[in-house]
């Protein structure tokens, strides 16, 4: 039986914790909507599926503690303790064609909008979306910060565009995806179109597929070329350690003047089944150049696998709510019996990474890192999850903007992460 309550935003935290209401329902009322808070969140719906509002969120607290075997490094965390991400998020559904989205990140003070978007699902197995959206590149992109195997993604991420403002077309079928889009910049900038325009594409296929979508074998191919302004601005590509905490890159391009273009190629691959799974990608970019000068190549790419030693496998989704995260990998269930505040001991689950990035070529010395990560995850309930990894970093040689004479960078890390999402 539901319990009522005055006190949504207590009941919310509640519910999230895993207490014994699975609901909290409100009083009836005379318009015929209802109110529900569980772990889904704050979720209002009207009769007849005319409208519902959710408001949910997550927190992310990362910890940890770190050494880097290079004297003059400097410092290695700026603290040991840090809020990664604080998000409050609202998603209106209008009937059945429309959505909107947005989600904002107080712990973020150069871009706290994430998503911004307007949707529409009119057309059978179609959505348009306009807005602030991440681009459909990379697979560990598109995953939600909820579900990734590990506190952060690969070195290759720093490759990944992730979210601008612009345009988007997807569609599906049972085991195939597509989506073509047309991105300027970020909204949190001052001028979206004051950073070029892009075009982004990805398909993806699952010559296998269980009905339940814990059986798949994915494979998929992204596209993305961004004509960049010629207004004298200098391009970067840069990336740090695998763990947020750390205070600088341990790779970093320095600035590229004269960059007039960004392309990039991403080959993605992943293979699941039941609790085990295998994936894998490769990106490509290359920098064109106005001054007339040979084109920059850069790549990166990773493999990880994970395994849930008590847990069903991820689900796999082809189709998102809206937006551009088609053919993601969800994030893990945690059956009723297995919950820490039913009497359970919650799911565990272990992880391994390998990656690398190298942004070496002809006069640009940016260095090149890999990392090894071992990490394992605890589910003690379902909206709360708990990160332990350790990272392993090798750079050789290491940037020439660092003045550290091109010498290796070996660093040891440490880091955790307390998440509670709803």
């Amino acid at each position: 039986m539901p319990h009522h309550t005055r006190w949504p935003l207590a009941a919310l935290l509640l519910a999230s914790l895993g207490l014994p209401a699975a609901a909290i329902e409100g009083p009836p009322s005379p318009f015929g909507e209802k109110l529900t808070i569980d772990e889904k969140g704050i979720t209002l719906k009207f009769p007849d599926d005319a409208a519902t509002l959710r408001i949910g969120g997550r927190l992310q607290l990362d910890f940890g503690t770190g050494r880097v075997q290079q004297r003059g490094f400097g410092t290695v965390f700026d603290t040991p303790v840090a809020v990664r991400r604080s998000w409050i998020e609202s998603y209106l559904t209008l009937g059945k064609e429309l959505e909107l989205a947005f989600q904002y990140d107080f712990a973020e003070p150069n871009r706290p909008i994430n998503d911004a978007v307007v949707a529409y699902k009119g057309f059978t197995n179609v959505i348009v979306a306009v807005g602030n959206m991440k681009e459909p590149f990379s697979l560990n992109q598109l995953i939600s910060d909820n579900n990734t195997l590990f506190t952060e993604r690969s070195l290759a991420d720093a490759f990944a565009p992730a979210r601008n403002f612009g345009f988007a077309v997807g569609t599906h079928g049972e085991n195939w995806t597509a989506v073509t889009s047309v991105f300027g910049g970020n909204i949190n900038n001052a001028g979206i179109g004051d950073q070029g325009v892009a075009s982004t594409t990805r398909v993806t296929y699952a010559p296998y597929l269980s009905k339940d979508g814990t059986d798949v074998l994915h494979v998929g191919l992204a596209g993305s070329y961004r004509a960049l302004p010629n207004d004298g601005s200098a391009l970067t590509l840069s990336s740090r350690s695998e763990a947020f905490l750390f205070a600088r890159q341990f790779v970093n391009t320095g600035a590229i003047r004269d960059a007039a273009s960004i392309g990039r190629i991403g080959l993605e691959a992943a293979w699941q089944a039941g609790p085990f799974r295998l994936q894998a990608e490769y990106i490509l970019t290359e920098i064109g150049r106005s001054s007339g000068a040979p084109s920059l190549s850069f790549q990166g790419g990773y493999i990880q696998a994970g395994l849930l030693l008590n847990g069903k496998g991820r689900r796999y989704t082809i189709a998102p709510r809206y937006a551009t995260e088609y053919a993601v990998f969800g994030g893990v269930e945690v059956e009723e019996a297995q919950r820490v505040s039913r009497g359970g001991t919650g799911v565990f689950e272990l992880g391994l990474r390998y990656s690398a990035i190298d942004l070496e070529d002809r006069t640009i010395r940016g260095g090149i890192e890999q990392d090894f990560t071992a990490g394992i995850n605890w589910y003690p309930d379902r909206n709360i999850r708990f990160v332990f990894d350790y990272v392993r970093s090798h750079t050789s040689p290491s940037p020439a903007n660092l003045n550290f004479n091109r010498r290796t960078i070996d660093a040891d890390v440490f880091i955790g992460r307390a998440q509670l999402y709803w």
